[in-house]
């Protein structure tokens, strides 16, 4: 039995992590928030649950992001699992690694059949993420039928707007192999997985860098004041 799971670790952002405080580590430490299956099983959900609005032609996926990271919060609260809540960025980063997990069994059950796949959450992500075009269409059309643009549409009773052609048709190029598209999507997904954990990274490193300057700010404080008192 054979479970194919990515997980997207940045190598900088480990060495970073070695190079603060070692008081400034451990409190972030502690405010950092650790995937477990129940919280996954919440963000597959949640995620799945807004997939038509993530698909919007035009969205801020900042805001999606930030509802999807409340919702998960709110059934954790409710499950009362952790007092520490996880951020936007962070439910963005592990949705794309669950996402590459999920392309990389279903290429996987393509070839060797669903019984193949034993990842746990391949089913529930198959459910949503593994229609095609044509039967979306076919559930929009489903949808429309018992109303009247469905009615209008069945009955022919529309003259369609059609685009005017071209005055000189332009050759046609031939499309590249399907395995060569979709190496070059696999190339720009990854280049946006990686642009997105560098940022979450340089974030990172820019918070604890602050919260290292409050740290001496506060020292060298408590350090003068006993200096001030002696010299009146």
């Amino acid at each position: 039995m054979e479970v194919i799971e990515t997980i997207v670790i940045q190598s900088t952002e480990v060495e970073g992590k070695e190079t603060v405080v070692s008081s400034v580590d451990t409190d972030k430490t502690k405010a950092e928030f650790i995937w477990t299956l129940q919280a996954t099983w919440h963000l597959v959900n949640t995620r799945l649950e807004m997939d038509q609005a993530f698909d919007q032609p035009v969205c801020k996926k900042k805001k999606l992001w930030e509802m999807v990271a409340e919702k998960v919060n709110t059934k954790l609260r409710e499950s009362e699992v952790t007092d520490v809540t996880v951020k936007a960025y962070e439910c963005d980063l592990k949705w794309r690694n669950m996402l590459a997990t999920y392309r990389k069994n279903a290429e996987r059950a393509k070839r060797l059949g669903a019984a193949s796949v034993h990842w746990e959450f391949f089913k529930t992500m198959h459910e949503v993420l593994g229609k095609s075009r044509e039967e979306i269409e076919a559930q929009r059309r489903a949808k429309l039928n018992g109303t009247r643009v469905g009615k209008a549409i069945a009955s022919k009773r529309f003259t369609p707007i059609l685009p005017t052609p071209p005055a000189t048709a332009a050759p046609c190029t031939a499309r590249p192999p399907q395995d060569v598209l979709q190496l070059y999507m696999e190339l720009q997904e990854r280049k946006m997985n990686m642009w997105a954990q560098q940022k979450a990274l340089e974030e990172r490193k820019i918070e604890a860098i602050n919260n290292l300057a409050q740290a001496i700010s506060s020292l060298a404080q408590k350090n003068n004041t006993p200096m001030s008192k002696d010299g009146q």
